[in-house]
């Protein structure tokens, strides 16, 4: 082998070995290999020069490398951290790295305070205290009729009359900072809670809180916007802010009470006390202002007039501003604020004068702007207040026609029907309430709500919730057993077809088959209007007649939630349904209002297609169209074959039934409907529609000056001994809807499909039996010579009064025989077989003669 390819040989001490030594040894630096020249191929490796004193030393030293030299100078024995912000700490090993200094915390601290406090003072600075002279500017609401002719414009006129703090009485002041803000003397302007609720609750996805100081609320009342966003809070913030350390507390608390709404159209204190009072502010007394400031609770819920929303009615309202008046005064006492013996001076509730807001409006209007109003802000989510200022132009579906051939129907028959002078006790709070919808869309074209506001009358009778509908539930009864069927019909819908037994005072059972029990325990037994003995008939003649025990039973062999299903997807409100599931609820216990009534039998007129009530086509603001006013969209309340087939039942009541009043004054149309009266003769209602228009009548008794407006008997209005909805409501709904309807092409209903199965109530016969009724004194036997009484409830002296719009003073003379066993009601009878199940037609429960005597039901 060559000598050059010869591997050198090592020196004693070198290589290797001789570099990790030197690396050893103290004050060698970061090693050997960077002073170790290269070897020779023909030489041993050479000592690397050393380092000469503590110079050389402190030269090596800066010059080391490796993990282990740098981890010593990033411990605090190398060069010192040049950063701003020492963090993660450079001095620090492990966790200890992360953890702030004391110099770290107290700087951030004071940084970020510098921050806010540099910010806030900006706002502040940037921000207006508010002006209340220009908040009080309010502006007009027109209303506009459906063909766009104006109809009204209201509000605007009742702009805040600013008075200063000495003309606000000490016990306004009072009431109003112990209700809501009894630190108002010492705060400064804001809340933190309430603040901090607010933020919370705008992180969360909800809206952010009103201001909880009087401060918070008066800067509030100064912007026309209420919008609930983070900016107008932040504004609303500053601004309070700059309030509570620039203003007296008299100036904030009169803004406050200057821009405040109360209800009524009313912006400050002096409009409220003119509004409620009749007076001027200065003379409020304690007991006035406690109201006052009940009132700023929340004019929705605590002005008795009523607001918006069925938890809003005149009687809830006037119940909540009570308990609240009561409140303010204890409230009062509480804090220092009133004497006790001052307190117990105030035990009646002061007494409001009516609304003034409501007398400028006279006749039908006030009515027609209060429920497009409140459709208005059902649709947008406005509040009254924002209501009140006013700017908004609405176009209603309210046709001027309809409307006043409405008023003259109810006007006329008032006119001659009561006579308040001559039959005071028996004449007077005789109410009227109807409405009529579009079959096709819902839109409701007329209304009556009553005499009007400027005649004291501030319920809406059209609108209003209380009045029992009486027997025209019993199509939705009807309606439910055909779409689901029965007990007996092994889940089929049944027929109209349908026998059940109609005597009066019939056992009603249980969906279990038992007995009903009354409050004695003993079975409840159903009345009819009267004891005639029917025997068992077709639903459909149970319609015709209004007989009450054959829907007794059927509520229960369908059961009570399958009618609510089918009343409220026909437009019937869950809240104004009878909640119990007693025999009552299939006979009208509820108490819809004739809007929704007018609506939901619509339903039946438009083959089972439901539209919700709609009052307003369009709104604008500001020359800006609010979105959402379209008619509603519709709904499929029921298979059409159904509503077609209840139709076809309700016209038969108009043709042969307790609705032939409609046919007796002349009007031709194809037209469907029910009667309706309730126990007591404290209510009576005619619901019929064409295929055109659907229209409700309304007639009942109560003081509107009353507390509860409890309902009064009609027996003697009018000077006959009961009222029926097939008399005095049908005559206005025929005189209405032949003026409604004058020029309009004749429009048939669609031909009703046969549907379901024949299921007779338990017990039917199969033949029916026979049986004849025993003589009672109001029932004389029946003979082929004699007709029983053709009055519901006879007359005095047994004779009928005959006026021209009694109904029952026209009896049915066809004739026919009682041969025991009669199905077709006292006076009128149906052909010679007596026979309950059928007559020699072929068609069951459609007998060829009516009159209608005691075969009338209850609610009928």
């Amino acid at each position: 082998m060559s000598e050059h390819r010869r591997k050198p040989p090592q020196p004693e001490g070198g290589g290797r070995a001789s570099a990790r030594r030197a690396a050893q040894r103290p004050g060698r630096g970061a090693g050997p290999a960077r002073d170790v020249p290269t070897a020779s191929p023909s030489g041993p490796y050479a000592e690397p020069p050393g380092h000469s004193g503590r110079a050389g030393a402190r030269r090596a030293a800066p010059r080391g490398s490796g993990g282990r030299g740098r981890g010593a100078v990033g411990a605090g024995s190398g060069r010192p951290d040049k950063r701003l912000i020492n963090y993660p700490r450079s001095d620090k090993n492990g966790w200890q790295r992360f953890v702030p200094s004391w110099k770290l915390v107290c700087g951030t601290a004071l940084g970020f305070f510098a921050v806010v406090t540099a910010g806030a003072g900006i706002g502040i600075a940037s921000v207006n205290t508010p002006d209340p002279n220009k908040a009080a500017q309010a502006q007009n609401n027109v209303f506009f009729w459906a063909d766009g002719t104006q109809m009204v414009a209201t509000g605007g006129s009742m702009n805040r009359q600013i008075v200063p703090i000495d003309k606000i009485p000490k016990s306004m002041q009072n009431a109003v900072i112990a209700a809501e803000n009894e630190s108002f003397e010492t705060d400064k302007g804001v809340d933190p809670m309430g603040i901090a609720r607010a933020v919370w609750n705008m992180a969360k996805g909800g809206s952010t809180q009103g201001g909880s100081t009087i401060t918070q609320q008066y800067v509030k009342n100064t912007y026309l916007d209420s919008d609930q966003t983070l900016k107008r809070k932040v504004t609303e913030l500053f601004i309070s802010i700059k309030l509570g350390v620039s203003e007296e507390k008299d100036t904030i608390l009169a803004g406050y009470l200057n821009t405040a709404y109360y209800g009524r159209d009313a912006y400050g204190i002096q409009a409220a006390a003119r509004a409620y009072f009749g007076k001027d502010c200065k003379d409020l007394t304690p007991s006035e202002s406690a109201f006052l400031a009940s009132v700023l609770k929340g004019p929705n819920l605590y002005n008795p007039d009523g607001g918006v929303g069925t938890a809003a009615t005149p009687e809830k309202n006037t119940e909540r501003a009570k308990e609240r008046w009561a409140w303010v005064l204890d409230r009062e006492v509480a804090v220092g604020r009133m004497q006790k013996a001052d307190r117990d001076q105030f035990a009646e509730f002061p007494k409001i004068v009516d609304s003034e807001q409501a007398r400028s409006l006279s006749g039908q209007t006030g009515y027609l702007v209060d429920t497009a109003k409140k459709y208005v802000m059902k649709v947008t989510g406005l509040t009254a207040e924002e209501m009140a200022r006013g700017g908004y132009q609405i176009k209603t579906t309210f046709q001027k026609p309809k409307v006043d051939a409405l008023v003259k129907a109810v006007e006329d028959t008032r006119n001659n029907f009561l006579d308040e002078k001559a039959r005071p006790e028996y004449d007077t709070f005789v109410q009227f309430g109807a409405a009529s919808v579009d079959v096709k869309s819902g839109a409701i074209v007329a209304l009556y709500g009553g005499p009007g506001m400027d005649k004291k009358y501030f319920s809406n009778n059209a609108d209003t919730l209380g009045v029992p509908v009486g027997s025209t539930w019993k199509p939705y009864v009807l309606a439910a057993a055909m779409q689901y069927g029965t007990q007996n019909s092994n889940g089929q819908g049944i027929s109209a077809d349908s026998k059940y037994n109609a005597n009066d005072l019939t056992v009603i059972n249980n969906r279990d088959g038992k007995p009903l029990r009354d409050a004695s325990g003993k079975p409840f037994k159903q009345k009819n209007e009267g004891p005639y003995p029917y025997g068992y008939v077709t639903l459909n003649e149970a319609m015709e007649k209004s007989i009450n025990v054959p829907f007794a039973q059927l509520v229960f062999d369908v059961g009570h939630n399958k009618v609510r299903e089918v009343a409220e997807a026909t437009g019937i409100l869950k809240d104004s349904m009878n909640p119990n599931n007693d025999a009552s609820f299939a006979l009208g216990t509820s108490t819809p209002s004739a809007i929704r009534m007018a609506d939901s039998y619509a339903t039946f007129a438009a083959s089972g297609t439901h539209h919700d009530p709609f009052s307003v086509t369009s709104v604008e603001k500001d020359g800006k169209e609010l979105p959402g006013f379209g008619a509603p969209k519709d709904q499929r309340a029921m298979d059409d074959s159904i509503a077609d087939n209840v139709t076809k039942v309700l016209e038969n009541v108009i043709d042969n039934g307790t609705g032939t009043k409609v046919r007796k004054l002349g009007f031709t149309r194809p037209a469907a409907g029910k009667t309706g009266t309730t126990d007591q003769n404290k209510s009576a209602w005619f619901v019929g529609y064409t295929p055109e228009l659907s229209t409700s009548v309304a007639l009942f008794r109560t003081d509107p000056n009353s507390a509860d407006k409890k309902l009064i008997s009609m027996n003697g209005v009018g000077g006959v001994d009961s009222i029926h909805g097939g008399d005095i409501p049908a005559a206005i709904w025929t005189e209405y809807m032949k003026e409604a309807l004058k020029g309009a092409p004749v429009k048939d209903f669609p031909e009703a499909e046969k549907i379901g199965v024949t299921a007779d109530a338990s017990g039917a016969p199969t033949p029916s039996p026979s049986f004849s009724p025993s003589p009672s004194p109001s029932m004389p036997s029946p003979s082929a010579s004699s007709s029983p009484p053709v009055s519901p409830s006879p007359s005095k002296g047994g004779k009928p009064t005959c006026k021209p719009w009694e109904l029952y003073c026209v009896p049915d003379t066809t004739g026919g025989t009682n041969s025991g066993n009669t199905n077709g009601g006292p006076g009128g009878i149906g052909g010679p077989s007596g026979s309950p199940s059928g007559t020699p037609t072929g068609k069951p429960g459609r007998p060829g003669g009516t009159s209608w005597g005691t075969s009338m039901g209850t609610s009928g």
